[in-house]
């Protein structure tokens, strides 16, 4: 049975009666539009459908709006959400001119990471592993305008309710940085991610476990078995969609946002990564934590190129709030066995070579997942192909150490504006095998820059007026 007569003999015994086809936009934003069951032919996963793409961010101009989004066969899923039996589809975005894939189509520009990968001969498998961190809440008020700026969130878990009168209030509050593991009633939303680990399931997601997370007030983790870079960064997609949609349904609502919460722990999004050839992993050896030196040269070029990396991996304003000392974020780029304080870290529960790994720590959820492993990949390749050594491993806690021992273990950039001008200075590793372009760079400093970094500056914050308003 052909791919496509899976598909068809799906939606017969699904009952199925609409399409959503979806993509996501250039800064990271999931889209859709629905068709009708009966506009999917075998002809749609070979012409696609047309769409207007100067709506969608960073593309196009209105004058060349329209472009074609493929269906992908086998990204096909049933919604749990909606109210109609409905077929879900990820598609890849290309010109209808030329009939070429669209260089900022993030889901394209994570195909032709993988294709370059495959094309040096270093591997043919690259594994990705995301620990996706997350927050929800009973209540989220924001507003900005010329005279007042504010927000407000609220949890029944959050450690600042503990006086509050609720009829009663019955406590059972993790304190600030202490919500890690605890049982029920003081987890109170082990049901909740119950419920969205079974949906995630019935998806054909794998789910290895799920717990709560350090900070007070609502925040969660979901461990999702690791995949083949693309097959990840559309995994990912869909625990964002099942996340937020479990918690709406229960009238709660879940953030991807890094750092929500001031004074605790931020949402990560701790990338483990590993290099495959056919049924060999590449990471095992005799070196340092059980490495072999093809993963050491791969973590060199995640630490070469991290300030640039930045620019992906944490693109938001709010990321750099996370990555702060002292909240279980790295902010020192070195690498270590065990040691939740570097940058890389090298897991060690098992000795099996086929679970060898490095683990990225400095990414956050607010990335978009496909531009965010492609440039992790590259820098990796990059490192592997010049022979860059990571240089001895930091086996301490780095938010211990005196300046003079951190002398020389440089530090990820302080702000976006940062990360930015990094990106601006080292971009060459992420051209080659075409698999960034020139204009997909530049779009993405120009989008930032302006719709973000200047937008935060220009306006007054709360704090502010806690600071100078009485100067």
């Amino acid at each position: 049975m052909s791919k496509y007569q899976k598909i068809f003999e799906l939606i017969k015994t699904k009952n199925v009666q609409l399409v959503d086809i979806r993509f996501m936009d250039f800064p990271g934003m999931h889209q859709h539009f629905t068709v009708p069951v009966s506009q999917l032919t075998e002809e749609s996963f070979r012409d696609g459908f047309g769409f207007d793409g100067s709506s969608i961010r960073g593309w196009r101009q209105i004058n060349e709006s329209d472009m074609i989004v493929v269906p992908d066969p086998d990204t096909a899923v049933i919604d749990p959400f909606s109210r109609y039996p409905t077929l879900i589809l990820f598609g890849d975005i290309f010109d209808p001119t030329t009939m070429m894939p669209y260089d900022k189509d993030p889901r394209g520009l994570a195909r032709k990471a993988i294709a370059y990968m495959k094309s040096t001969g270093v591997a043919d498998t690259a594994y990705f592993g995301p620990e996706c961190e997350f927050f929800v809440f009973d209540d989220i008020r924001y507003g900005q305008t010329g005279n007042e700026g504010f927000y407000f969130i609220d949890s029944e878990e959050g450690h600042w309710n503990t006086g509050r009168e609720e009829d009663p209030n019955l406590g059972y509050k993790p304190r600030f940085k202490e919500g890690y593991f605890p049982v029920p009633p003081s987890d109170k939303l082990h049901d909740l991610r119950s419920e969205m680990v079974m949906h995630l399931e019935q998806m054909g997601i794998t789910i290895e476990a799920h717990h709560h997370e350090v900070a007070s007030g609502g925040q969660c983790e979901i461990d999702i078995r690791y995949e083949p870079l693309l097959r990840m960064a559309d995994v990912l997609q869909l625990y964002k969609y099942v996340v937020k949609n479990t918690a709406y349904r229960e009238y709660m609502t879940a953030t991807f946002m890094p750092k929500p919460i001031f004074g605790d722990n931020g949402s990560g999004m701790h990338t483990h990564m590993s290099l495959w050839k056919g049924d060999t992993p590449l990471f095992a050896g005799d070196g340092y934590a059980g490495l072999s030196e093809l993963a050491l040269h791969f973590i060199g070029g995640l630490l070469r190129h991290a300030p640039a990396l930045c620019a992906f991996t944490n693109p938001s304003t709010n990321s750099y709030k996370r990555l702060i000392p002292g909240f279980e974020a790295p902010t020192r780029l070195a690498y270590s066995q065990r040691n939740r304080s570097a940058a890389v870290r090298i897991p060690i529960y098992s000795t099996n070579p086929k679970s060898k790994r490095a683990e990225y720590r400095v990414p956050d959820p607010s990335c978009n997942p496909y531009l965010a492993f492609a440039a992790l990949l590259m820098a990796g390749l990059d490192g592997i192909q010049n022979k860059i050594h990571p240089g001895d491993p930091l086996d301490k806690n780095m938010y211990d150490l005196e300046p003079e021992e951190l002398e020389g273990v440089r530090e990820t950039p302080p702000d976006l504006a940062g990360a930015l001008t990094a990106l601006e200075r080292d971009q060459e590793f992420l051209y080659k095998g075409n698999v960034f372009s020139e204009d997909v760079i530049d779009t993405w400093i120009w989008y930032k820059r302006d719709h973000e970094v200047a937008a935060l500056a220009q306006r007054p914050h709360p704090w502010e007026f806690e600071l100078y308003y009485d100067i």
